[in-house]
């Protein structure tokens, strides 16, 4: 039986918790609601030197009907890595992969610092948005999560992304995980252990997220309590990825890993199969199941006839645009959200969207699918390498799933012309709380016990290097896909490739044979198998330097 909360509760909570007492709270507020009281009353910085008064929040000419339109501080128009950091106790401790970007905060600090937050917030009689959602799609393993913040738009963003109404939230005092949010509570490092006037602290004991100061980009919110479940949710033998899903009409599923540019977000949205989701998801006894209700889309030089889902979605009810600028000598009230320049970069390159994933056609029931059949790792290889597509055995699987390889583009610097390496591990390192190992080890067990398969899908570039070779075409790289997922590749001849040991394909109905072989591309082989051994001694040179040997990690370069 479903126990209903009532603002009282959740003020005892509170007061329970962190001792709040003085503070107005507004608590389940519809979405409407939160929009009107965003517009009025979100104030802060919204440029460079301005003052902390002006409004965050605006509507457009669609009025409630339409998009808000939030302005985040200008020094936080993403998450803010360096001061991003765990509460360091032993209940934890050798649990943890401590790294630059979760870094280790004292429990001495933290403890003294909830109670200035606490008395700042009572001082201030603060004003304050509570809404109560989860981290899961499915009932039997979401998170309850209780966001309590100064801004009506936070509560709003999160309502948009983290579902709500699953199992009520009767649970949360003992089981759930509260995010504190207060913008206006100002940091000082001598005082309160951080490096800056803002911070974002995660204590895994006390279930408890703080984001303080001038970190009010809406995503932290979502990225945050993300890291928190990969802690959480492995500690319990679940596997917590940061991946894209969806599910063929015969119930195979499949998930794809992938950074960004490598196409996770574009190849899952498949018209002959339902989306899951597009960014975290969990691997659990059940299946798959999306930790989020909705998208958090770049929009930056977004082209909308290739993105009509995300286009459309732009002028609709309960959707959330993000350091998009308005235009020039018009206000935002007389402003159409379709007439927005996405090629604005003056605010930031992170313009951010977020919409209901129901305004996506095809939606997975529920948001979940079964046990998945194949698993993709997409890489954009802009070194022109990799084959287009490798079959990947489980001992493999676990060595290119930390490894997290893409190589991006060259930079805009002067005479850098060489594409970038990167090793995310897990593809999603920032966001990874434990070891790397421990992701996957998960992964290859749930590998076995569903006998699902794993390609290594390579999105970038063929016949060279970005600017003498070409990138992948989309045609191709979904035909690959297509015949991964449909099992073509279960029982097909191969070939070992002689540098990388990668197992290749010979063929694949409707794909160029000569693509497949990437050294045959090439105008000059020896160029090409130069190219393949720089590239495998990065990858040796990362494995090496990460300690995966140590971790169990086989070497397969």
């Amino acid at each position: 039986m479903t126990t209903i909360v009532t603002a009282a509760d959740v003020a005892a909570d509170l007061y329970a918790d962190l001792g709040l007492t003085s503070v107005d709270l507004r608590y389940g507020l519809s979405q409407d609601e939160l929009f009107t009281a965003a517009i009025e009353g979100d104030l802060g910085r919204v440029r460079p030197g301005g003052p902390d008064n002006e409004h965050k929040a605006h509507g457009t000419v669609l009025g409630s009907d339409g998009p808000l339109i939030f302005y985040s501080d200008p020094s936080c128009t993403g998450r803010p890595v360096h001061d991003t950091f765990c509460v360091d106790r032993p209940s934890i401790s050798d649990e943890v992969w401590w790294k630059d970007g979760f870094a280790r905060f004292e429990a001495a600090a933290f403890d003294p610092l909830v109670e200035r937050v606490a008395a700042h917030l009572n001082e201030r009689r603060a004003r304050l948005y509570v809404t109560d959602v989860y981290c899961g799609a499915d009932p039997d393993f979401a998170e309850p999560c209780r966001f309590v913040g100064e801004y009506a738009t936070h509560a709003y963003f999160c309502n948009i992304m983290l579902p709500a109404r699953l199992n009520g939230t009767e649970k949360h005092r003992e089981h759930g995980w509260t995010l504190l949010n207060v913008p206006s509570f100002r940091c000082s490092p001598d005082r309160d252990g951080t490096l800056a006037q803002r911070a974002v602290i995660i204590d895994m004991e006390r279930r408890l997220a703080l984001v303080l100061g001038r970190a009010d980009y809406c995503g932290v919110n979502k990225k945050t309590m993300f890291t928190v479940m990969n802690f959480v949710k492995p500690g319990k033998g679940q596997l917590s990825m940061h991946c894209s899903a969806n599910v063929g009409s015969g119930g195979d599923s499949a998930i794809l890993f992938g950074l960004s540019g490598t196409g996770k977000t574009t190849l899952s949205a498949d018209p002959d199969r339902d989306l899951i989701g597009d960014d975290e998801h969990i691997w659990t006894d059940a299946g798959i199941a999306n930790y989020e209700a909705g998208c958090y889309a770049k929009l930056i030089d977004l082209d909308k006839q290739a993105e009509p889902v995300i286009a459309a979605a732009l002028s609709m009810k309960g959707t959330l645009i993000e350091n998009v600028p308005p235009l020039y000598g018009r206000n935002l009230a007389d402003t159409h959200p379709q007439d927005l320049d996405l090629r604005d970069r003056s605010i930031t390159e992170n313009t951010r969207f977020a919409y209901p994933l129901e305004c996506n056609p095809h939606v997975a029931p529920g948001h979940q699918g079964p046990h998945p059949t194949t698993i993709v790792l997409l890489t954009a290889d802009a070194f022109g390498v990799l084959p287009p597509v490798a079959i990947l055995d489980p001992e493999e699987v676990m060595y290119h799933f930390v490894m997290g390889f893409t190589a991006k583009l060259a930079g805009t610097e002067v005479d850098v012309t060489e594409p970038a390496a990167t090793f995310s591990p897990c593809f999603g390192a920032p966001f990874m709380a434990r070891k790397p190992d421990v992701y996957a080890r998960l992964l290859k067990q749930r590998m076995h016990e569903h006998q699902a398969r794993c390609v290594l899908l390579n999105t970038g570039w063929s016949g060279g290097a970005y600017g003498s070779g070409k990138r992948m075409s989309l045609s191709v790289t979904r035909r690959l896909l297509d015949a991964a997922l449909s099992g073509e590749f279960d029982d097909v001849d191969t070939r070992i490739h002689p540098i990388l040991g990668l197992r290749m394909p010979v063929s694949c109905e409707g794909v160029d044979d000569g693509i497949l072989d990437p050294g045959s591309t090439w105008e000059v082989p020896d160029a090409y198998d130069a190219a393949a051994r720089r590239l495998r001694d990065m990858f040796r040179a990362n494995y090496r330097e990460q300690g995966y040997a140590q971790m169990g990690i086989a070497a397969a370069m």
